[in-house]
């Protein structure tokens, strides 16, 4: 074996928010880290999202239950939900159980153990951002959900209604006239809206992480260029490859978002992971148009978010495997419906950017010790929470290895729930 270049207390793989933020707070409990990816940080799940920090997303994005949705998902045309039907076979253990774990009573439970965590998503930014000198990215004005029926506009009126006794989540209901003076550039097609106002908005998502990096850095926290793959059990507890030779560590952290299968394959689990793709594409906003919420055209399934580089136009979700040819089909069919929503001008990327956003069945991440190796911990899972639950996630995680009492108790998240 290669001799050890250098040692750390703790190897963390993987830079997206998750991974960083794991860092950050291993280092402000004593812990020297060695932070691992094999490409720049935030570059892939992290960098293409919807830039929510979502306070109201206790009931994590199940399976629908209702037959009209499964039947227009069946004809495969829709803009919220697309998949590669050479993936089916392949995904259809995983699509029964996330189906099995989203019934209502199912999905109920779950949210009542996820807003444990979730209530936790605003403050610990904040925290982390204060430290980074990055409030700048942090914008505190929600996002809404418009609405072009009164069937679901009433629907989700009543939704939120019941999650603000359950949860204390708070929101306001927006007629047609409210709506206009909010947001006087969408289109009077709308009747209405529901305004989330205690999420925060992250205008540049990559932007926030490096920012949390660096603070790491600044702090004598060593980012590396290696590759996850190489980590193995040494004398010290782990060690990985980098480009700066060998790193060793008593205890190791995987946080390698929809990539980290392939090292706990390799390691002997079996974890039921798929992921669920994603694309966006950024526009100018045509002559004076201004957008000044995140919306989510909640009929039509896509969404718009101000960002700094422009408007962002999201999908939902593609189900196909990881690696596979982008096929960004749900863009096409969602620019010219959002061109008609808010005056579009012209694309402002070269391509559609694809990301993965690593899932599970019962929609909660594995967050906690490795069941069968010693000093090796599981970060990852967040499906489309990653970005709000980055901070609280490494918070939780760095209390269990140092030892701390939790944040909130890790039970739920355990990695032998499966």
């Amino acid at each position: 074996m290669t001799a050890l270049a250098s040692r750390a207390d703790v190897l963390v793989l993987g830079a997206g928010i998750i991974g960083i933020s794991a860092a950050l707070h291993l280092q402000q409990r004593g812990r020297s880290v060695a932070l691992v990816d094999r490409r720049g940080a935030a570059e892939e799940t992290s960098y293409g999202n919807a830039g929510l920090i979502q306070r109201e997303g206790v009931y994590p994005y199940g399976f629908p239950h209702d037959y009209g949705a499964l039947v227009r998902y069946g004809f495969n045309r829709t803009i919220d939900a697309h998949y590669h039907p050479s993936a089916v076979a392949h995904l259809a253990p995983f699509l029964w159980k996330y189906w099995h774990h989203s019934r209502p009573a199912r999905h109920e439970k779950i949210a009542h153990v996820y807003a444990h965590l979730i209530e936790h998503c605003v403050t610990e930014h904040d925290a982390l951002a204060v430290q980074a000198d990055a409030t700048k990215f942090l914008k505190r004005i929600g996002w809404m959900k418009v609405f072009r029926t009164e069937r679901e506009r009433d629907l989700r009126y009543r939704e939120a209604e019941r999650w603000n006794k359950e949860f204390a989540l708070n929101y306001r209901t927006l007629d047609r006239d409210a709506l206009q003076e909010e947001e006087p550039h969408l289109s009077p097609v709308l009747i209405g809206g529901l305004h989330w106002t205690d999420p925060v908005c992250v205008d540049d998502p990559q932007g926030l992480a490096l920012a949390y990096l660096a603070l790491f850095e600044k702090r004598g926290g060593r980012y590396l260029q290696g590759n996850a793959a190489s980590l193995v059990s040494s004398s010290a507890g782990w060690s990985v490859r980098t480009g700066d030779g060998n790193v060793a560590a008593r205890d190791a952290v995987i946080a390698l978002g929809p990539w980290a299968d392939t090292l706990t394959n390799s390691l002997g689990y079996d974890l039921p992971l798929a992921v669920k793709r994603g694309y966006h594409m950024h526009y100018r906003a045509a002559g004076h148009a201004k957008l000044n919420h995140p919306v989510l055209d909640h009929e039509r399934g896509y969404f718009l978010a101000p960002m700094r580089r422009g408007i962002r136009l999201t999908t939902g979700a593609e189900f196909a495997h990881r690696d596979a040819i982008k096929t960004p089909v749900q863009l096409g069919r969602a620019e010219p419906i959002a061109r008609d929503l808010f005056p579009l001008a012209e694309r402002l990327d070269t391509e559609p950017w694809m990301g993965a956003r690593p899932c599970t069945p019962d929609m909660l991440p594995i967050i906690g010790p490795a069941p069968m190796h010693k000093n090796l911990w599981f970060s990852f899972g967040h499906a489309h929470h990653g970005l709000t639950l980055g901070p609280v996630s490494g918070r939780l995680l760095a209390e269990m290895i140092t030892g701390e009492a939790t944040v909130v108790d890790p039970s739920p998240y355990r990695a032998d729930r499966f």
